[in-house]
């Protein structure tokens, strides 16, 4: 039988498979900076995090290996049926505007409008070859990155370890919104990630997670690049509209309700 992986080990290999998805991106981001022209080096910065995110499950990979640890039991990667996998879209379309409404909110308290734009412009896709890198990235590389290592691995460990699904799902959403670095989202991550925490262990799959961290990157892509044929519908008086707050209420409620529905303790 394979020895138990402690927390500190687990929290070390989630740390060093960070650390170094940054150390390759930075490297590639540095070597763009010798090139001619900002749309070269922008391609290299682009390039760059596709590369970064990529790598990022790697060393975690590597080390279940080398202790012959069942990959997809350790990651909590399983299939869901059709129904979970509709509450989960339905979570995540009400999620969604929420979130969007809140990010709103926090920016007009605190004043950081001009910090939220500028992080929105690193969404903005110019031509056809970054705009695929970017839209990969972002939809897929990320959120799967992402969740394999804090929901699959990450709150996994913690869960058995603590045998306190609360602690862990609170403690690994700390601990994903801090590797962001980003203080104008996160409190915002923050909760993201405890519902993408709740929702890994409800269904015992980082596929529904998945999802939502997957719909909500795209949503954020989309509302950035076509917010002007979009927000003369979508927003009123510069927030969301409260049509779409209420569709997303319910979508958000009957999400919820017909998972728990589905999945029972």
């Amino acid at each position: 039988m394979n020895q138990t992986i402690s927390v500190k080990l687990a929290f070390g290999v989630v740390i060093f498979s960070v650390l170094s998805s940054l150390i390759i991106a930075s490297i590639i981001a540095a070597a763009g900076t010798v090139q001619p022209n900002e749309h070269s080096q922008n391609t290299y910065n682009y390039i760059a995090l596709f590369v970064g995110q990529g790598f990022m499950i790697i060393p975690l990979l590597l080390f279940l290996i080398s202790r012959k640890e069942p990959i997809l039991h350790s990651l909590r990667i399983k299939l869901i049926s059709t129904p979970i996998l509709i509450s989960a879209i339905c979570i995540s379309m009400g999620l969604i505007p929420i979130v969007d409404e809140m990010d709103r909110i926090l920016s007009f308290i605190f004043g950081t409008e001009e910090e939220l734009a500028q992080l929105t412009d690193i969404l903005i896709i110019d031509y056809s070859f970054t705009g695929l890198l970017l839209s990969v990235t972002i939809v897929v590389l990320a959120p799967l990155g992402e969740e394999i290592l804090f929901r699959g691995f990450l709150q996994k460990k913690l869960e058995e370890s603590w045998q306190d699904i609360t602690r862990a799902v609170l403690v690994t959403s700390l601990f994903f919104a801090f590797i962001h670095m980003n203080p104008v989202w996160i409190i915002q991550i923050y909760l993201l990630g405890v519902i993408l925490g709740y929702l890994a262990w409800k269904t015992g799959s980082i596929l529904t997670s998945l999802v939502l961290h997957s719909l909500n990157n795209g949503a954020a892509l989309i509302l950035t690049n076509y917010s002007e044929s979009i927000n003369a519908y979508y927003l009123w008086n510069n927030h969301v509209s409260p049509l779409f707050l209420v569709i997303a209420i319910c979508s958000l409620s009957f999400g919820f309700y017909n998972l728990n529905k589905l999945v029972r303790e």
